[in-house]
């Protein structure tokens, strides 16, 4: 493959939006070889070019084409092998890194893969981990700083050795130092490759060969940066003034908000059920646990491990009783009434059948007469026992079918509440990852059901046939039916043998199958990622894998039923076999009639079938039992940090004086690892404090701790003056908003969103005021469903400045007395981020403010600038005062982001 990439009069519209145009007649021609920016307003349709390149989807009409060749005409996995993608959001599956980073390529080898990491800047952090490449990266990366995860994302597209490369603002997430060495890294390996940057920050793209300006779809300028930079009435002399802050009315108003909403999230993150770590969010306490979760996606979670056999060494749960799951169907127990009513009618069905076939097979050795008076009787009889039968049953399956499915909706509702409302640390537990909770709430509900459902209607069904059986049999000869009662132990005790055997079984199996949910859950919700780097076959491998122990498991069990049934069935036999030959000698002995041998025979047979009936619903009813204990192990379980709790005290008004006295904080899944040591930080009220340091330097766990998504090991976190750990949890949190680097966004409208921001029900003037305040209002009204418009799944409809403005709008809808911005503006072009900071800045006066940044020009201003290193505050003052400290840790880092840009 050479390399050359062109657009060819391009129409296209995204499926999900067909009434909003991207490209109309959108023309672009990139030489082999050679390095084009895309540079331009968030939504003006930069990263639908990549989404076009990587055949995420066809155009309208117009061709996309590589060496004059139609991308349609190409097979799909050999040109997606040629494209190497490094999005603006890293998407990292739940393995370890080296796995992660081995879907780069097939078969990678452990030097290839230490080749990667080193180009990365990766190495230096994985070395540090205590399972160095084999440490899990936790769901969605989470166990990672935003910044490892980007260098991980690049080390993985670095292993596939692409002849094309795509990179979507691949060094965002990178504090100064590092997307120096990775920016230096990046134009090591375009070097003889086609590249197609995408990017915001106009700094790190000066040197392409070619930058194009794209506005509402079109491309309005093109050249080398210098050439561009002799017109400065041009686009891209406008783009470069807003970025150095230059705020000129006339760069402001050349360029509108594009409304096209471009796909800019080159890939979701999880999904699912996906009931994804981040994606819980309740309307009643919790605007605070949607910021709670929300902040996992970007968590400084530095260095740090999941201790491997944490699973498999964890607490099987406890068995529950019937009774308890009972008391949760207490509401339905008119309904189950009338089912237990029918089902015992229906039981006595099949002792009566008993008894009925062994009147009419005496009936044949009588005289002709009595045969023809008697065969009416008994068929009449017949048809209405199957009359009974026919009202009986339906309405059996029908009341416990109620039943079943009202207890369904509760155990989902308290069990889903209770999870909403788990402290962060519940989440670090693999065991509790996106497909494990979501395998939970669709298949052990639905599990659980057939113990309400056919297994208790089953139970109360056999009770009744099994007394009327031997009503019946002790009715006819309590002799035989005494001597036939003493052998049928036997039938019994090897039900109960095999149970025992089915039981352990479908407890591993349940396990094996939340592992492979958790495969699919991460290949469905980032099915992008796993498309460019042709991962199909990887993904597909590795199902299979987690599926063959089940396999194995059903084999066995299919073995062990087998034998069960088997000698079920033997037994039964010889029953049946021991029932003639005593009777033959009663008979014999005058002890007996014919017609009573064949009445004790029949109802006991009858009543053995009905139990045996039951013995083959013990696989279901150990699966619902397993099931049943893992709902109530999540029902019981009691956070220390429980945002559903009442206690705690709350307050009129807040002032908003923050302090972090002496903490000192381990994360709780790797407890060798000290995040702070003796830590202390002063904010006062009404000032903005921003914390800077280098990627995983424990900035973000600062708003963790202050968020209370988790509490120090030792020492306090006060608000004014009292420590956090006394107010009511869903109350603090009101008082904070929260706006992440990553923006997490629920598949609902723009307004439902933004409303998640206000705890109760929030008007419609509210809902604007906070998109205007967050310079979203004019490309949402432009949409054509407005603010009834849907982000569709973590808002992938939107592009990912439209997402950022959503999340910030969310946050002033909240009118927080705290302000927290973890690199609030990074996803934002230069004249939005101008925009939104003015907005930011605003909403910032008279409130507390925390910033964590990267972008150092985004803090200068700040009121005092604290530098995290080594766990504690080495440096702490103004922008000026630090600046003037020799040598200082703040002075390196503003050096290090000058020499950068």
């Amino acid at each position: 493959i050479k390399g050359d990439i062109e657009l060819k009069d391009v129409y296209f519209r995204y499926p999900a939006r067909p009434d909003v145009q991207i490209f109309a007649g959108f023309s672009l021609f990139v030489p082999s070889g050679t390095t084009t920016a895309l540079v331009g307003q968030s939504g003006s349709g930069k990263s639908t070019v990549i989404s076009l390149l990587e055949r995420f989807y066809d155009p309208e009409a117009g061709e996309v084409l590589i060496d004059g060749v139609n991308l349609k005409n190409l097979q799909l996995r050999w040109i997606r092998e040629q494209i190497g993608l490094v999005s603006q959001e890293p998407i990292l599956f739940t393995t370890t890194i080296r796995e992660n980073i081995a879907y780069g390529k097939e078969g990678a080898t452990d030097e290839e893969i230490t080749t990667a990491i080193t180009l990365a800047n990766a190495k230096k952090f994985i070395d540090k981990l205590p399972q160095g490449l084999d440490t899990m990266a936790g769901q969605n990366g989470t166990q990672l700083s935003g910044g490892q995860k980007q260098r991980i994302a690049i080390a993985r597209a670095i292993l596939k050795n692409p002849r094309i490369l795509l990179l979507d603002e691949a060094t965002s997430a990178l504090d100064a130092e590092s997307e120096r060495i990775v920016q230096e890294a990046l134009e090591k390996i375009i070097l003889k490759r086609t590249t197609v940057v995408v990017a915001h920050r106009l700094t790190t793209i000066r040197n392409a060969d070619t930058i194009a300006v794209v506005h509402q779809g079109k491309i309005v300028e093109r050249g080398t940066h210098n050439e561009l930079t002799m017109n400065p009435d041009g686009a891209y002399s406008q783009l470069i003034r807003l970025q150095e802050g230059e705020k000129e009315d006339e760069g402001s108003s050349k360029f509108e908000v594009d409304e096209s909403g471009d796909n800019l999230n080159i890939d979701s993150h999880m999904a699912r059920f996906s009931i994804q770590r981040t994606s819980f969010a309740s309307r009643t306490s919790s605007a605070s646990l949607q910021h709670s979760l929300s902040l996992r996606g970007l968590s400084g979670r530095i260095e740090e491990d999941i201790e491997q056999g944490q699973l498999d060494n964890k607490k099987k749960p406890k068995r529950v009783s019937i009774l308890r799951l009972a008391k949760l169907n207490k509401p339905e127990v008119p309904v189950i009434l009338l089912g237990t009513i029918a089902a015992l009618v229906h039981g006595v069905v099949f002792p009566i059948f008993g008894l009925l076939f062994s009147s009419a097979i005496d009936m044949f050795y009588k005289p002709p007469e009595q045969q023809r008076k008697d065969s009416r009787f008994w068929s009449l009889l017949y048809v209405g026992l199957g009359f009974v039968t026919l009202v009986v049953l339906p309405l059996q399956n029908y009341f416990f079918g109620i039943a079943g499915g009202k207890l369904i909706e509760r155990i989902r509702s308290l069990t889903f509440e209770k999870i909403v409302h788990q402290e962060i640390r519940w989440f670090d537990d693999p065991a509790n990852s996106s497909g494990a909770v979501g395998a939970r709430l669709s298949t052990d509900a639905s599990t659980v059901k057939s113990l309400v459902g056919d297994t208790l209607a089953l139970i109360v069904q056999n009770i009744s046939t099994v007394t009327a059986g031997l009503i019946i049999a002790f009715t006819a000869n309590w002799i035989l039916a005494f001597i036939v009662l003493a052998v049928s132990p036997m039938v019994l005790m090897q039900g109960m043998v095999q149970m025992k055997f089915l039981k352990g079984f479908s407890a591993d199996a349940k396990v094996m199958y939340e592992e492979a949910s958790q495969v699919a859950t991460d290949a469905v919700s980032s099915i992008r990622t796993v498309a460019s780097f042709c991962a199909e076959s990887k993904v597909m491998d590795m199902y299979r894998k987690k599926c063959l122990g089940p396999e194995k498991q059903g084999a066995r069990l299919g073995l062990v039923s087998g034998v069960g049934f088997g000698f079920s069935f033997f037994a039964l036999y010889c029953t049946n076999a021991f029932t003639f030959y005593i009777g033959s000698v009663l008979v014999h002995h005058g002890k007996a009639t014919f017609a009573e041998v064949f009445r004790v025979f029949f109802s006991l047979t009858m009543t053995a079938i009905a139990v045996s009936q039951s013995t083959t619903l013990a696989p279901d009813t150990n699966k619902a039992k397993d099931s049943a204990a893992s709902i109530f192990e999540i029902l019981d379980s009691k956070p220390d940090i429980d945002s559903s709790s009442n206690e705690g005290v709350t307050q009129d008004t807040v002032v908003g004086n923050i302090e972090l006295q002496h903490v000192n904080f381990n994360y709780p899944t790797r407890p060798h690892i000290q995040i702070f040591k003796d830590l202390s930080l002063k904010i006062p009220s009404g000032k903005t404090v921003a914390l800077v340091g280098e990627s995983g330097s424990g900035k973000s766990t600062v708003i963790s701790l202050l968020e209370r998504f988790y509490d120090p090991d030792s020492g306090r976190v006060l608000l004014d003056e009292m420590d956090i750990k006394t107010f009511r949890l869903s109350w603090l949190r009101q008082q904070m908003g929260l706006v992440g680097q990553e923006p997490i966004l629920f598949n609902e409208s723009i307004r439902a969103n933004i409303a998640y921001g206000k705890e109760g029900e929030a008007t419609e003037d509210e809902i604007i005021a906070a998109a205007n305040a967050a310079n979203a209002h004019n490309f949402i009204s432009s949409l054509p469903n407005g603010y009834d418009t849907s982000v569709g799944e973590r808002g992938t409809q939107l592009s990912g400045g439209q997402k950022q403005r959503i999340a910030i709008a969310r946050a002033m809808l909240k009118n927080p007395k705290i302000l927290l911005l973890d690199e609030a503006t990074s996803a934002l072009d230069a004249e939005s981020e101008r925009i939104v900071q003015e907005a930011l800045d605003r909403a910032s006066q008279n409130r507390t403010t925390v910033v964590v940044a990267h972008r150092l020009t985004t803090i200068r201003g700040a009121d005092t600038i604290a530098v995290i290193k080594n766990g504690v505050v080495a440096e702490k003052g103004t922008h000026d005062v630090l600046m003037k400290i020799t040598d200082g840790v703040y002075a390196s880092l503003v050096a290090l982001h000058s020499s950068a840009s």
